[in-house]
């Protein structure tokens, strides 16, 4: 386990949904060692992203969630590093939208598992950003790759086309805060957290509706 590693590449770029664009700062995580590695998202840069892979064989690319900034240069990406891209079906309508000629290589479903350097990532399906958002979580290094389910301060934004509070809120319950409290979550943007420091809030978020 002492040579696994999660490096960080941020990009910007335009979020855009329901006739709205947002300019946000999206995190890639590369999980790995120096040997191989997986890549978390696909955002905005290919060429920053491919410089962080650094000449590893990349065993994949998981899209936590198939909204544009996440997924926008996953094709490119895909092509330059000889990667197969894997995403939740329930998300195709939000990746057909962005990619409508290129299909995903393969689709995420709830308990699937994810291999690299020698530790397995699980999938979790989590459901309420958007309906086929995932966590990908290593049990063993007490890892949470969250996507936009939850960051440090609360659940990923709803209230756009195909979200849903209410359901994220019973993802993060039932799914993310029942996960050891020491566990670090690596989030689709912003910095990381533990499931200890978030876990007290859940009522507060709860009461503010967001």
């Amino acid at each position: 386990m002492s040579d696994v590693q999660v490096d960080l590449v941020r990009t910007a770029g335009t979020f855009s949904l329901g006739g709205e664009d947002f300019e946000v700062e999206d995190n890639i995580w590369l999980v790995g060692n120096d040997r191989e590695v997986l890549v978390i998202d696909a955002a905005h840069d290919a060429a920053a992203i491919v410089e962080g892979v650094g000449g590893r064989r990349a065993v994949a690319i998981v899209c936590t969630h198939g909204h544009n900034d996440h997924i926008n240069v996953a094709p490119q990406l895909a092509e330059e590093l000889g990667a197969r891209i894997g995403l939740h079906p329930s998300d195709r309508m939000l990746w057909d939208s962005v990619h409508a000629e290129r299909a995903p290589d393969f689709e995420l479903a709830d308990g699937d598992s994810v291999e690299v350097a020698g530790i397995t990532l699980e999938v979790i399906h989590t459901p309420g950003h958007s309906p086929g958002g995932v966590c990908l979580y290593d049990s063993v290094g007490g890892r949470l790759f969250g996507g936009d389910t939850l960051f440090q301060g609360g659940p990923g934004a709803t209230g756009r086309d195909y979200s849903n509070f209410e359901v994220i809120i019973s993802s993060i319950r039932e799914r993310l805060l029942s996960l050891p409290a020491d566990t670090v979550v690596y989030p689709g943007h912003g910095e990381t957290t533990t499931i200890g420091a978030e876990a007290p809030h859940l009522q507060e978020w709860i009461d503010r509706g967001y």
